[in-house]
């Protein structure tokens, strides 16, 4: 009966090839029944190494959990149980994907991101940079309500600009037109929202 789980197994090892393997136990015998993407060197009809499963009917899922390897590597587990037609518990599908390379790979972002030889802004470089104060304006303002720029509306988008008037960020040369691009409208929509909010104030 658990030949049926088979092709899910062997799906999920495609799906994530070449990290996951899938191991298939049988809870009555006790031992490995099949295995997909066999990284572990296990062999079949070996020692599962289970007990007490086949008493907890409620059991569902086991994981995540990490494991080791035998080569040293890091994998993310986790397990699903296998039932009957009746519901009764009759086998155990472990998913072993093996993460080292995503650690790898995050540590190596890490190392990158934070920068120890990394430096404040230089004034003599952005003491006028009047587009960078506008890129991180928008960014807080838009952070604290929780907003993207794909989710603005037009009164949002009026409410951004007045905000931004109010910062003084209209006071660089070409600042209502790369405030425009930013907010992906035209540059007369920019000019008219600041004519109203000067003739509101």
């Amino acid at each position: 009966m658990l030949n049926r789980y088979h092709a899910i197994a062997d799906a999920i090892a495609l799906l994530f090839s070449p990290y996951a393997e899938i191991a298939i136990h049988d809870l009555t015998s006790k031992t490995l029944v099949y295995i997909a993407n066999n990284r572990s060197q296990r062999e079949l009809g070996e020692d599962s190494n289970l007990s007490g499963l086949q008493d907890d009917y409620d059991l569902q899922v086991i994981g995540p959990y990490l494991k080791r390897n035998w080569d040293g590597n890091q994998l993310r587990s986790i397990s699903a149980v296998l039932r009957d037609d009746r519901g009764d518990p009759i086998g155990l599908m472990c998913i072993n994907l093996d993460i080292s390379v995503l650690e790898n790979a995050k540590a190596a972002l890490d190392l990158f991101l934070v920068g120890n030889v990394l430096q404040p802004q230089p004034d003599m470089l952005f003491h006028d940079d009047w587009q960078q104060r506008i890129n991180s304006f928008i960014h807080s303002w838009l952070q604290q309500r929780q907003l993207t720029l794909a989710t603005l509306n037009g009164v949002s988008r009026r409410a951004l600009v007045e905000a931004l008037y109010q910062e003084g960020a209209f006071k660089g040369k070409n600042a209502a037109g790369y405030v425009a691009k930013i907010l992906v409208i035209s540059r007369a929509t920019v000019y008219n929202y600041l004519k109203n909010i000067k003739e509101s104030v």
